[in-house]
């Protein structure tokens, strides 16, 4: 009972079967490697998501903001639940001390359940800005989106104090520190079903459902759905067309623009689609073994098994960077450019020196002649000359910024 309970924490899996683990060398060795590996990169992926939503005023969308709150849930993730089985391992006992298990067990429940309350209205968000567009002008802003997203957390934190009072450290045989529960499992499985129905079972249920309410406008409609606007648009062409005032290129552009956008809806979702079955999958061995674990008398705890379920979880909180930069155009670019701040930043110093210096070089070599040589009324034709270069150079540095 003590080893079934204990297992049911993201940190404590490592803590399983300590005597064994601790033996084998090969098994610390890629488990540390494996876990660092993949809680870098997330952590460093996460980080560039936030930053780039808030840099860039472009990206600053009603689900851009879900994917800023799912990134922070992604981050507290890794940083409370990844890095610290890093230093059991190493350690080989529990080195944070009472108040680092409260802690660092609270901050992944919350993580773990705010990037599931995330994944789950971002869905909502896109369910109604497709299949509802005329409602999502009011509904889908971005004011409304940190509203929501606030009451997400605010929920999740008040939730996830209960931890507080299930956790405590250990000691075990060997006199090794551990971090696990304090309460039976009988006590301990009503509150864990809770948790799996609220937090994996339910939203995978809703996105299974919106998305395939999505799919069918977006795919098997050939139309978009955007009857009044559409309207809109073709009486503004019509009275355009009978006074003359739009050209042929606009007309052109007009028609290509529902394609795009209903184009760039698709790969949103899509993208969207994907970081949901990601979750579904990587969360679904842990889940599914503790789930087996709570009603056998002898829990499986392969220690082989167990590092597989630890990657899962982890990959889940560090792929979805990725899966952003693969599958869209904006959050690539946005990435590039964010890579790229330290070059342009030196580059736009650079070019302002070579402006200023241009210009105080040049300014009072031209100033002579027109004095001297050239009578006043031949002045405004050379004054252009003059503004001519530096307003060049003036729109190359602006173009830079």
């Amino acid at each position: 009972m003590e080893n079934g309970s204990k297992f049911d924490s993201p940190t404590n899996i490592s803590l399983a079967n300590k005597d064994l683990v601790s033996t084998m060398i090969e098994y610390k060795a890629i488990s540390v490697f494996l876990v660092l590996l993949i809680c870098g990169v997330g952590i460093i992926g996460n980080i560039m998501v936030v930053l780039v939503v808030f840099i860039t005023r472009d990206m600053r969308t009603p689900t851009n903001c879900y994917l800023v709150s799912l990134a922070v849930a992604d981050l507290m993730v890794l940083v409370a639940a990844g890095l610290p089985n890093v230093s059991d391992s190493l350690a080989g006992t529990w080195i944070y001390g009472h108040a680092g298990c409260l802690g660092i067990t609270y901050f992944q429940y919350l993580g773990i359940n705010a990037s599931s309350c995330s994944i789950t209205a971002f869905t909502v968000e896109r369910y109604i800005a497709i299949c509802h567009p005329m409602k999502a002008q009011t509904v889908c802003t971005v004011s409304r989106a940190k509203r929501i997203i606030a009451v997400v957390w605010f929920f999740t934190c008040i939730y996830c104090m209960l931890w507080f009072f299930l956790v405590d450290i250990q000691v075990n045989k060997n006199q090794h520190v551990e971090c696990g529960y304090k309460v039976s499992r009988n006590l301990y499985l009503p509150i864990y079903f809770t948790d799996f129905a609220i937090f994996y079972v339910i939203p995978l249920f809703v996105a299974t459902i919106l998305y395939g309410l999505i799919g069918r406008i977006l795919f098997l409609s050939p139309i978009p759905s955007h009857p009044e606007s559409s309207t809109e648009r073709w009486r503004e062409k019509s009275s355009k067309e009978k006074n003359g005032a739009e050209s042929d290129s606009n007309r052109m552009n007009n028609r290509n623009r529902p394609k795009g956008a209903l184009s760039s809806r698709k790969q949103v979702t899509k993208m969207l689609a994907v970081v949901v079955v990601l979750f579904a999958l990587l969360w679904m061995p842990y889940r599914t073994l503790v789930l087996v674990n709570s009603f056998v008398e002898n829990p499986y705890l392969d220690p082989w098994f167990l590092l597989f379920c630890r990657i899962c979880v982890y990959a889940n909180s560090a792929i979805n960077p990725v899966i952003y930069n693969l599958m869209s155009q904006k959050f690539r670019t946005a990435f590039k450019r964010l890579c790229k701040c330290g070059q342009v930043e030196t580059q736009r110093r650079n070019t302002y020196m070579a402006t200023t210096n241009y210009s105080m070089v040049r300014d009072p070599s031209n100033a002579r002649p027109e004095k001297k040589d050239m009578p006043p009324q031949e002045n405004p034709t050379v004054v252009p000359k003059q503004s001519d270069k530096p307003k060049v150079e003036g729109e190359l540095y602006y173009s830079i910024v």
